[in-house]
């Protein structure tokens, strides 16, 4: 384990603004977010340092050699946290991954362990692990590892700020601290330039499609970005308007006419290409056709996304908030470097 070292307080924290320095449901000023871009990242780096747990996160597991836990073989029971740890540098650790970690392509050789809900223990145990990592439980619960004598890392994958924060989380946990805060660094920096540009434009009304029946010739089963701690932010990073923020839940299912009432201007359908081999991302589309008042169908802005990063809470989050970011707001040059001030 990484001893924790010694570190500055950090600067006092507005709680009206999230990790990367945005305003929580508000538009952030544009001198701030150009601000954050160069300097923001160091100082969210400071506050990442001061937060992330040591030790006492661990579930007790047997030491090795009569040290500490080495993480050097690492089962990994998310997707999520799958990528964190390929993008550190750490995928020759990685001994064992869920049955839905796909990304990226050398995790596919990594045998199976089951699911977070699900976990088989007995492949588990065969890995001879000395780190479990996993999105932590509603209940906060390590299904059946302390008993097995196995280290257990919990980390929250809910929102885009615990992504971060878990970055730093795993990067101290397993020695690399430095390539951690690198990564942070520039996954706020790209998400402080996307606030830069899009700042002081009109929020168009965004309605995200994160699962339904797709390519059937009509809309059933339309399951939509609610209150997501998840979604939420990245269409605020992005420019636009959750037409659905306000709802009670994260992910309810829309009718017709509810998606005639709200009138999105954007629509964006996430669809599993695997799940529905049938469906051609044109035949996608046409399923919105019926719903012609709608004003994201009548000026075709409906855009069917199928990258595989889209609905997965891991770091490529930035790859979808600059995705939606270049579709609500076309009018942006967006290879354009802003200068220095």
């Amino acid at each position: 384990m990484v001893a924790q070292r010694q570190l500055p307080d950090p600067p006092a924290r507005d709680p009206d603004r999230d990790r990367c320095g945005v305003r929580r449901g508000g538009v952030v000023l544009l001198a701030v977010v150009i601000v954050a871009v160069f300097a923001g990242s160091q100082w969210l780096k400071s506050r990442l340092d001061q937060r992330v747990p040591g030790p006492k996160q661990w579930v007790p597991g047997p030491k090795r050699s009569g040290g500490p836990v080495a993480c050097r073989r690492i089962v990994s029971l998310a997707p999520s946290v799958t990528e964190i740890l390929f993008q550190l540098g750490l995928g020759d650790r990685v001994v064992g991954v869920s049955r839905f970690c796909k990304y990226p392509p050398e995790a596919r050789n990594r045998p199976r362990v089951g699911g977070l809900f699900d976990p088989n223990m007995e492949a588990i145990l065969a890995l001879r692990p000395d780190l479990v990592i996993m999105p932590r439980p509603r209940d906060n619960s390590a299904p059946g590892f302390n008993k097995l004598g196995l280290a257990t890392l919990m980390v929250e994958h809910r929102d885009p700020e615990n992504i971060l924060e878990s970055i730093g989380v795993i990067g101290r946990a397993c020695g690399v601290e430095k390539t951690a805060s690198a990564l942070v660094d520039e996954l706020c920096a790209r998400c402080a330039r996307v606030r830069e540009k899009t700042a002081r434009l009109p929020r168009p009304r965004v309605l995200i499609s994160v699962s339904r029946t797709a390519g059937s010739g009509r809309l059933e089963g339309v399951y939509a970005a609610g209150n997501s701690a998840y979604f939420n932010p990245i269409i605020d990073w992005a420019g636009g308007w959750n037409v659905l923020g306000h709802t009670a839940q994260a992910y309810p299912i829309v009718s017709r006419e509810a998606i005639l009432k709200t009138n999105p201007e954007v629509i964006v359908d996430l669809v599993n290409v695997s799940n529905t081999p049938n469906c051609s991302v044109k035949a996608c589309r046409r399923d919105w056709d019926q719903l012609s008042q709608v004003d994201a169908v009548a000026e075709d802005r409906v855009y069917v996304l199928t990258e595989d990063y889209a609905p997965v809470p891991g770091p490529r989050f930035i790859l979808l908030v600059e995705k939606l970011a270049r579709l609500l707001h076309p009018e942006v040059d967006w290879n354009k470097t802003e200068p220095r001030p």
